[in-house]
């Protein structure tokens, strides 16, 4: 997202037009291909996909005739079968395909505000009030409430915050997408798994920052896509991080002391996530030495252990996979 944020206000300074595309939602199936966005510029290269083969194919000829007349449009395209499997979807059915022609420094503080979000850890959305084929007043809403956006009806807000993009068809039609969401990840422990997990993680929207303490293991290099790395103690952790309830920790140093040290000061938190890799007998380990440190003998039964889906993970790629979707889904029950 961030990405295509940086194009869009690199062309708009530049005075020049582009086009959004946005798959609004799928009918007939699971509309997994919902919120994904394509950007189509005056020379007709394009940035980012909304799931490729024909559909694909149809809006960038689509969108380049919109730059003809300068005009945005909703058009719904009838799937094929490889079209389906191009959008993820399971069965048949219809998608809905936005285009948005954007030109003009109007639009400028609004997209520069939506790049500035990327630095704050809250929930921001880009809402689109939708008439008639064309959007008729876009907003954006975040810790501070609703910018931008004055006609929008507030009413219809709490339909439309989610965790993945919504389309609410009617007159007018409201779509609303999330562009940052609340929570860090915290991963401690640099390590291969770390290495592996961090640009996954934050290719699906998770802000990540990695804790570490040794030097070698600190280097920004390593971890493409963190918001940070910190070099500091494992066992004063709260003297570089302060915690939120939306936020997620990962557990995952070089050894089991460092990983109870920090676990041990992770449960006086409330946290959205725990999770600690870590074999059975270590998880048995762990809470008995929890227990006989005075915390509760539940405490342990939040923290998700071992850590990932039960994917038979066995390499680091693979175990980075298995957690990645485990936050996933944690992320989408959280709402």
């Amino acid at each position: 997202m961030i990405t295509r944020l940086e194009s869009i206000v690199r062309t708009l300074e530049a005075q020049k037009s582009l086009i959004l595309v946005n798959v609004l939602a799928s009918s007939g199936s699971t509309p997994r291909g919902a919120g994904a966005m394509m950007l189509v510029f005056e020379d007709g290269h394009t940035e980012g996909t909304i799931g490729g083969g024909m559909v694909e194919y149809r809006a960038i000829l689509h969108a380049k005739e919109l730059f003809k007349t300068q005009s945005s449009d909703t058009i719904g395209y009838c799937l094929n079968k490889n079209d389906v499997a191009d959008l993820g979807m399971i069965c048949g059915g219809d998608v809905t395909v936005y285009f948005q022609y954007l030109q003009g420094k109007e639009m400028l503080p609004l997209f520069r505000h939506l790049l500035n979000a990327y630095s704050k850890n809250e929930n921001c959305w880009l809402i689109r009030r939708i008439e008639d084929h064309a959007v008729t007043a876009m907003a954006i809403h975040d810790g501070d409430g609703l910018h931008y956006g004055k006609d929008i009806e507030t009413e219809k807000l709490p339909e439309l915050l989610k965790s993945q993009a919504v389309y609410r068809k009617g007159t007018p039609s409201y779509y609303a997408e999330p562009v940052t969401q609340t929570g860090f990840v915290y991963i401690f422990g640099g390590g291969h798994v770390s290495q592996e997990l961090v640009p996954v993680l934050a290719h699906l929207g998770f802000p990540v920052v990695v804790f570490e303490d040794r030097e070698a293991f600190a280097d920004p290099r390593l971890f493409p896509g963190a918001r940070n790395v910190i070099l500091g103690d494992f066992q004063k952790i709260e003297a570089s991080v302060t915690f939120t309830p939306h936020d997620y920790v990962i557990i995952m140093t070089r050894g089991h002391q460092a990983d109870f040290e920090i676990l041990a000061q992770v449960l006086k938190h409330p946290l959205s996530y725990i999770g600690c890799i870590g074999s059975r007998s270590k998880i048995a380990a762990t809470r008995k030495r929890l227990v006989e440190l005075g915390y509760p003998e539940n405490i342990y039964d939040q923290v998700h252990a071992p850590i990932g889906l039960a994917i038979q993970a066995e390499t680091p790629a693979e175990i980075a996979i298995s957690i990645a979707g485990e936050l996933i889904r944690h992320r989408a029950e959280s709402n």
